[in-house]
């Protein structure tokens, strides 16, 4: 009798050992999370940004079809890249980008009644979306990842401010195959550092910028051509270089 009263006891002790084992577990990995994360924040703030998940994707790719795996990449700072390529950006990309906290809620309300009527799946992901996903995250879609990119995004707008997500953006965007940032596609494309790109260049790389590994810049196709002189247009409209002075810097 005594032992069949203690045996009850006794798993019931082990289920709350294991339970507060669990808690213990997932506390300390949230508390590590928000630590690492808080943290590459605010280093990349200051620090040029060394890879992207991106770019390891592809160059084990390029390794696994046996094919160069060079990744064109060279960060330059805000002040060493054309103000027209920052502006080409915003103009195609992101048109709010100046004033909006990482997130264009219209937008976003618009495509999820797009995708309601069984059309064609848009994003309305802003720049400020974009660079957290680049610099952070894995390419692909998952409610996961979702939510991770909406934490990343209201961190780097806090810490790093506008214009350093710019200046982020288009130094890891993806710009043609293995290609990434201006600098790397300016020299590629162009011959010349991303200091000397005109309009009519920034608009180029920015009109193949929602499928770079699709679309070409020097060989364009016509949805390209077509979108490079509306590119030009918005750039003109948005009111030139003038549209992005004053970006909030923190």
């Amino acid at each position: 009798m005594a032992n069949s009263k203690r045996k009850p006891i006794a798993t019931a002790r082990k289920k709350t050992s294991l339970g507060a084992k669990l808690r213990s577990f997932v506390f300390k990995a949230i508390k590590y999370f928000l630590i690492v994360s808080i943290g590459s924040v605010v280093v990349f703030k200051f620090v040029p940004i060394p890879f992207t998940w991106t770019m390891l994707d592809q160059k084990m790719a390029s390794i696994g079809n046996g094919e160069d795996s060079e990744i064109n990449y060279s960060w330059r700072s805000y002040s060493e890249i054309s103000k027209e390529m920052p502006l080409a950006v915003v103009a195609a990309e992101d048109q709010l980008f100046p004033n909006h906290f990482g997130f264009d809620f219209n937008s976003m309300q618009n495509a999820f009644k797009n995708n309601l009527k069984g059309k064609k799946v848009r994003g309305a992901s802003t720049i400020s979306q974009q660079t957290a996903k680049n610099v952070f995250l894995w390419q692909g879609r998952s409610y996961v990842r979702k939510v991770l990119e909406v934490y990343f995004t209201f961190l780097i707008e806090v810490v790093w401010g506008k214009e350093r997500i710019l200046e982020v953006y288009i130094n890891v965007a993806e710009m043609g195959k293995n290609t990434f940032g201006a600098e790397a596609a300016a020299q590629k494309y162009f011959g010349k550092p991303a200091l000397n790109l005109t309009r009519s260049d920034a608009a180029k790389l920015a009109a193949i910028l929602p499928s770079p590994r699709k679309w070409s810049v020097t060989n364009p196709g016509p949805y390209v051509s077509r979108r490079v002189p509306k590119i030009t247009r918005q750039m003109r409209a948005l009111g030139g270089t003038a549209y992005l002075k004053g970006l909030r810097k923190f």
